[in-house]
């Protein structure tokens, strides 16, 4: 299939429009919920309290995290015969995090739309990699908690997590549970069509999930996720009087296990886009919990637990959707320029 390029980019255009305005907006109303829930001027004086080094170091953090991860991306398109490579590979996998606000972050699904225009890799191919690379960071912040875990409080979350991940896994495993499927689909009206590439799909997925390649991809995503915790304890310290002393219950364990189970809550309710409400709602609870053994004053606990959340998704969920936006414009560019310089290669 011959790679058409920029078609698709500029034929998506308007609908990524709409999608990030309704992440925008959603986003807008879940923060306004929670800060009327909260104490305004608790959390307006909790915000003011965050020093500029905290976000700036968190964001850095998280950009760490992409490249971190961005090894198994590359394995993957090697798995699945993609020729795309180096900075063109970097700018397809860095633009796939603007659309991070979707459902089950499915919106990821544009990298296969980017890859087909670059080298003609089908789709079908290629959309497991998103597959792969959630079930991977599932399973990393799954380790994560497991390492930091002294509670069986929320074990349900961790454990729908794992029951999840462990029927796909062996879904994508079985050929015969994959061939049921796809013959299962076959007889369906409208999407009956589309079993043969939904039966190719699911043998990529099993080349990229094989026993062979899990262990590594997993290591990576818990390796990359670990740097967005550390970004989360240093937002959280941060707000602490210096001096203070504060230190039990804001340990680099308890906000590990505080950012990486909320991020699980927000993937297993996957209607909810990014996880909007769901982890914010249970990372505030938990470092609620952190700030009051801490011994942090009780008036002050909500707003600081609060301020600290919706900073962290700033730097993390939200600043992946802003990296996301300006690698898909560099993506555009490149693939512009590289369009307009083309007919006067052939000419000369």
């Amino acid at each position: 299939m011959a790679p058409s390029k920029g078609g698709p980019q500029r034929a998506r255009s308007p609908e990524l429009g709409r999608r990030l305005l309704l992440a925008v907006v959603l986003g807008l109303l879940v923060y306004a919920g929670l800060a009327l829930w909260a104490d305004l001027d608790g959390l307006g004086a909790a915000l003011r309290a965050i020093p500029w080094w905290a976000p700036v170091t968190a964001c850095g953090l998280s950009l760490l995290n992409y490249l971190v991860r961005f090894p198994r991306w590359q394995r993957y398109l090697s798995l699945t015969g993609s020729e795309v490579r180096g900075w063109t590979s970097l700018r397809i996998y860095l633009a796939g995090l603007s659309l991070t606000v979707s459902p089950g972050k499915v919106g990821e699904a544009m990298k296969s739309w980017l890859l087909r225009a670059e080298d003609g890799t089908p789709i079908a191919r290629s959309a497991p990699i998103v597959l792969a690379e959630r079930l991977t960071d599932l399973l990393g912040f799954l380790v994560l908690i497991a390492l930091t875990s002294t509670a069986a409080d929320h074990a349900w979350i961790s454990g729908a997590a794992l029951a999840l991940t462990g029927a796909l896994l062996v879904l994508v495993s079985s050929r015969r549970a994959a061939r049921r499927l796809a013959l299962m689909v076959a007889t369906l009206p409208v999407v009956g069509s589309l079993a043969g590439k939904l039966e190719e799909s699911l043998e990529a997925s099993r080349t990229l999930l094989s026993p062979k390649e899990l262990p590594l991809a997993t290591l990576l995503a818990t390796a990359g996720w670990f740097l967005e915790c550390v970004a989360c304890w240093l937002l959280a310290r941060s707000v602490l009087p210096p001096g203070s002393g504060y230190v039990e219950g804001l340990a680099l364990a308890d906000v590990t296990y505080a950012f990486a189970l909320s991020a699980v809550a927000g993937a297993v309710v996957v209607i909810a886009p990014g996880g909007l409400g769901v982890t914010e709602g249970l990372l505030t609870g938990l470092l609620e919990s952190g700030y009051r053994a801490a011994g942090l004053a009780s008036g002050a606990v909500r707003g600081t637990a609060l301020s600290v959340t919706l900073v962290t998704r700033l730097c993390t969920l939200w600043f992946a959707m802003g990296v996301g936006l300006l690698a898909l414009r560099w993506h555009r560019h490149a693939s512009n320029s590289r369009g307009a310089a083309q007919p006067q290669g052939e000419g000369q």
